[in-house]
């Protein structure tokens, strides 16, 4: 493990950067020696190239296969025979750093930064299967019309033992008192102080990358934790979302433990979410668009922005629940929604309203798994808000009882139901660009067909010998 002293040296220098320039100063004045250059794939996993600061400054441009974006999780490729648009999946991109996001990487053992890059053609154009592009071409759609999205996610994770074979179910930690939680302890203050060093660290960790934590509680379930991020721009949280999964995996490691974001990773715990609090705001005046300036009562775009996300969530699920493991969370009896209700402060609701003030009037989507890639979830539901709006839809009524006894109604049971929807969803595939929606679909029925060939326990357990 690296020293305390390096660590604190690289704490509360300045994040980001305007400019070259600016990059320089910064990466001089932390005595800077590699570059994480990074960028989201479409799992939300970190790919890119480790060089030298000199070359990095010297070049800070660099190129590699389109490939990346066609990766699955398992690290294979789909058939991309007939892929609209596409030449070959080896053609190289260039990736442009974004000095905005420049930033330590406090874990590493030499002084070390990282910086998140956009995709390109050598053209120019921007490479449409990069989540990252994918946001910003929602919100072009936005700003289009004077209107800025502002989002706040709300992160759950579990800590758990190591764990070296799948075939072994997970289990929790062992926390500073020499014990394994066995019951669940949500909302307590002595479970969470439990790993105190953990969360110390993780908080050194998170001030010295501009992460902006708001609250740390421990969730329902045995070592769930949940982290609320303060709201903003929906591209910088994206991009905190990103680095903060790396941020807390990284201070687990070090206290020998897991952190997971699997969407359900313990059969008879809860599922883990990644709430998604949503206003729109006027560009110019910062007014909130879901309530009228002069009565504070909630505005047709409000209820609009709320119809929108009713009608599209069916064909947008695969992008806020992108795993086979997503639906076993999205399932009756699981505490996770399982439909497309809505209601005030109902949290079993799919969306949710929570209570506030004229200004802060928003909308809570609940359906997206802490496993989703925050630059396709956060860019899904602003797009069907969008949509919504500027349709003019009118939402269902809202529920005001548990809303997890009412049918699932369109909401996808399986993963593969999820893509069928969304390929048939002209309007998403509209607003999130038809190149990135045949990407996606193309690896994730691929990542399918690849958990198929697995046989499970379940099924040597009750088809061995009954059928």
């Amino acid at each position: 493990m690296k020293s305390k002293n390096k660590r604190h040296k690289m704490t509360f220098a300045k994040r980001g950067a305007r400019d070259l320039e600016e990059a320089r100063g910064w990466l001089m004045n932390q005595n800077i020696e590699e570059i994480e250059c990074m960028i989201p794939d479409l799992a939300g996993v970190a790919r890119g190239k480790i060089m030298p600061s000199k070359k990095f400054l010297s070049a800070p441009y660099m190129n590699l296969p389109l490939a990346v974006f066609y990766q699955t999780i398992t690290g294979d490729y789909p058939d991309l025979e007939g892929v609209v648009g596409t030449v070959q999946s080896d053609t190289d991109i260039f990736l442009k750093p974004d000095f905005n996001t420049l930033a330590a990487v406090p874990w590493a053992h030499d002084p070390t930064a990282q910086v998140i890059h956009d995709a390109f053609h050598p053209d120019g154009r921007p490479v449409e299967e990069s989540p990252r592009q994918v946001l910003r071409r929602v919100l072009s759609y936005y700003t289009a019309k004077g209107w800025k999205p502002v989002i706040a996610p709300e992160l759950e994770f579990y800590l758990v033992e190591k764990n070296v074979d799948p075939d072994y179910p997970l289990k929790p930690p062992i926390g500073r008192s020499g014990r394994p939680e066995t019951g669940r302890q949500g909302y307590s203050i002595a479970a969470v102080n439990e790993f105190d060093a953990l969360f110390e660290d993780m908080y050194e960790y998170s001030e010295s990358q501009g992460l902006e934590i708001d609250t740390l509680i421990h969730e329902s379930g045995v070592a769930q934790m949940e982290i609320n991020l303060r709201h903003g721009d929906p591209l910088e949280l994206a991009d905190q979302v990103l680095m903060f999964k790396r941020t807390i995996k990284e201070t687990a490691l070090e206290h020998d433990i897991y952190a997971t974001f699997m969407a359900k990773p313990m059969a008879q715990e809860p599922g883990s979410a990644m709430h998604i609090h949503q206003s729109i705001v006027d560009a110019k005046t910062g007014q909130n668009l879901f309530s009228d300036p002069k009565t504070g009562e909630p505005t047709e775009a409000f209820f609009s922005f709320i119809a929108g996300q009713q009608k599209y969530m069916p064909a947008i699920t695969s992008l806020l629940a992108p795993y086979v493991n997503s639906y076993r969370r999205l399932a009756k009896g699981s505490g996770a929604p399982v439909n497309t209700q809505w209601g005030y402060d109902n949290r079993t609701a799919g969306l949710r309203v929570p209570p506030a003030d004229p200004a802060n009037r928003r909308l809570e989507n609940r359906i997206p798994s802490s496993d989703a890639n925050p630059y396709l979830a956060i860019a899904a539901v602003l797009a069907s808000g969008y949509l919504g709006m500027v349709d003019k839809l009118k939402p269902a009524d809202p529920v005001g009882h548990d809303a997890s006894t009412l049918p699932q109604g369109d909401l996808p049971y399986s993963l593969v139901q999820a893509i069928i929807k969304l390929e048939r969803a002209q309007p998403i595939i509209d607003i999130l660009g038809p190149q990135f929606v045949t990407a996606y679909s193309r690896v994730k029925l691929f990542e399918y067909e690849t958990f198929m060939q697995t046989i499970s326990p379940w099924e040597r357990e009750f088809l061995l010998l009954n059928v």
